[in-house]
């Protein structure tokens, strides 16, 4: 029996202003912000925004996850993505001077794997440091690329200074499918410079590079784009400086409506910065548009199911 014209009506309007029509509800996803404070030995911290814009603090502020692996037992630069399966894996500096980096997962950002020391470097007798380490995953391959910043004593001599301390960084990775065995740690991005904080990202066929030019002298300090068709590279030489006249790090970024936001530490100013560009070539400080909880310092940026975030207060406010 045909049903009137009135009652097919009847229903498009409920299902219309029900919001339940075919394109996906905004308010099902949100952002979360990877970070540390302080000198990074109380752990983990996790900030959520709906925005990208207004970030504020989970767990009240404290630490989700204090470090056990390293000498040193930091958690600085914590990297957290998600993969396919709904596993969050992350990586973090351990220690100012030791050759490996520390790694967890979890299905939930609040209880956590045993934590494991990765000895990335530990092949490479002149290695002084493994410093940001960042994961980005190669989705068709199935497989997870790690990379990090690494000074080896004598290597690249055309750009070590004694300002720097004869700090004199190159980007190294490995890559891994289970987090137990890993290739051999290769060579990742050298454009003759002294090159930290790589952060690559997916998007349209290419990956894109956020990196930091750790040059001294004369003073870089700065944030730029490199580009390639493939996640191990290779990368191309980087854009035009896309922070201003300060000094940044820690570049981490998210895909918002048609537009890319950097986020990134301005260490001497004691504050977090933001840049904002739709084509990766013309850039806007958008610094006073956002606002973070006072001392957060640099990590990663991440969109979820507000699921995620629903579950994390959850868990966390029991404890508050």
């Amino acid at each position: 029996m045909k049903k009137p014209i009135s009652f097919l009506l009847s229903i498009f309007t409920i299902l219309f202003f029900t919001g339940c029509n075919l394109s996906p509800d905004k308010n099902e996803s949100v952002y979360l912000f990877s970070c540390f404070t302080g000198d990074s030995r109380d752990g983990l911290h996790l900030l959520y925004s709906e925005d990208g814009y207004k970030w504020e603090a989970l767990n009240g502020g404290n630490s989700l996850l204090t470090p056990m692996v390293g000498k040193d037992k930091l958690m600085r630069d914590p990297c957290i993505i998600e993969d396919e399966d709904g596993t969050f894996h992350m990586v973090w500096t351990v220690s100012w001077t030791e050759k490996g980096i520390g790694y967890a997962h979890s299905k939930d950002l609040v209880n956590w794997s045993e934590q494991q020391y990765i000895p990335v470097m530990e092949h490479e007798e002149g290695a002084r440091n493994s410093w940001a380490p960042e994961i980005t995953y190669a989705k068709d391959a199935k497989e997870f690329m790690i990379y990090w910043a690494t000074t080896i004593r004598g290597k690249f001599p055309e750009t070590q200074i004694e300002e720097d301390d004869g700090y004199n960084h190159r980007m190294y990775y490995t890559i891994t499918k289970d987090f137990k065995s890993f290739s051999d740690t290769k060579l990742l991005y050298d454009a003759g410079f002294n090159v930290i904080d790589a952060s690559i990202v997916p998007h349209n066929g290419e990956f894109i590079m956020f990196l930091k030019d750790e040059t001294r002298i004369p003073p870089k300090k700065s944030l730029h784009v490199a580009k390639s068709t493939s996640l191990t590279g290779p990368y191309s030489q980087p854009s035009a400086a896309i922070t201003g006249d300060y000094w940044a790090e820690g570049p981490t970024s998210l895909y918002i409506d048609g537009k890319w936001i950097v986020y990134f530490d301005k260490y001497r100013n004691r504050q977090m910065g933001a840049v904002e560009s739709e084509d990766l070539i013309n850039w806007t400080d958008i610094t006073d548009s956002i606002s973070f909880p006072a001392g957060t310092r640099h990590g990663s940026a991440i969109k979820v199911n507000k699921k995620i975030l629903d579950n994390i207060r959850a868990l966390t406010e029991e404890n508050l």
